[in-house]
């Protein structure tokens, strides 16, 4: 059973991972109001959002890291609470915003972690384990780093260590939580060219994988996302492709800033030129080009 995810007046994508009037909560504190979203199979969903909307709050609950307080997540049209952990670790991979690795372990060490839902008691490694750890390192340019401590390494160097972790496990969904954190700005592009060729059609037509991810940086999002969802205050405000979402309008309301949106000259997706802090008592821009496209 799949649900289906509109991208355009006319069509529908199928979702095997969705989320159905989700309702997440730390102890008495709502921090998502029931959420509906389906996730478009072999595509890039962004999240984004400003701090405390619950974007990450979110990706955790997709990833069984978060019960709900209500509604549910559904995988294949299963409820996630109903499914094997096992079962579901082949299916969904999940890098959290901050993962903590066992003290003195070493890269290679680290990424044949991700083989672990794979492995059975009468075979504990593979030469497709093999194959996949070798592939996640060299995607991820850590190969060299593979006998080094993971705690010796710079925050940028740990991070494609966690990357290359979550692309061993070789599931279709992969769910990333700011995986641009700590790189610079020549890796944060690379990252999310891995991104977008994972998530790419293989040459004889197969889907490419699911990805979701949270980031901070709005222009990033617009250049990489098929499909871009906006949060704030833990609900959905828009979603769709980036260049029917990304509005002057919805930057005002969901960021509180005014803002300028002119096509990337590389890519042509939507670029966000930030003004001043918006607030009711300040007068709109009088420049026709300060205003956008209508949310």
């Amino acid at each position: 059973m799949t649900t289906t995810c509109p991208t355009d007046a006319d069509t529908t994508t199928p979702s095997r991972l969705a989320a159905r009037s989700l309702t997440l909560a730390y102890e008495d504190r709502t921090v998502v109001h029931e959420l509906d979203l389906a996730v478009p199979d072999g595509r890039v969903t962004v999240i984004v959002g400003p701090n405390a909307c619950g974007k990450s709050t979110t990706l955790r609950a997709l990833g069984r890291l978060l019960k709900p307080a209500g509604g549910s997540v559904l995988l294949d049209g299963t409820e996630l609470a109903r499914i094997p952990t096992r079962t579901i670790a082949r299916s969904v991979g999940l890098l959290p915003q901050s993962p903590v690795a066992p003290e003195a372990i070493t890269v290679s060490d680290l990424v044949a972690r991700g083989r672990q839902p794979h492995q059975r008691w009468w075979q504990q490694w593979s030469e497709e384990d093999e194959r996949a750890v070798t592939d996640a390192m060299e995607r991820t340019d850590i190969t060299a780093l593979g006998d080094r401590p993971v705690d010796e390494l710079s925050g940028g160097q740990r991070q494609r260590v966690w990357i290359a972790m979550a692309l061993a496990q070789d599931t279709d969904l992969l769910l990333l939580d700011e995986p641009t954190t700590y790189l610079d700005i020549a890796h944060q592009v690379e990252v999310l060219d891995l991104v977008r060729r994972l998530a790419a059609p293989a040459a004889d037509g197969t889907r490419g994988r699911t990805v979701v991810t949270v980031l901070h940086d709005l222009n990033q999002a617009a250049r990489y996302a098929d499909h871009l969802v906006a949060m704030k205050a833990g609900r959905i405000v828009a979603e769709g492709r980036p260049g029917d979402v990304v509005t002057a309008g919805l930057v005002r309301e969901v960021f509180g800033l005014e803002a300028v949106i002119v096509p990337d000259p590389v890519t042509g997706s939507p670029l966000v030129v930030p003004g001043a802090p918006w607030s009711p008592d300040r007068s709109a821009p009088s420049s026709p080009s300060s205003s956008g496209k209508a949310l």
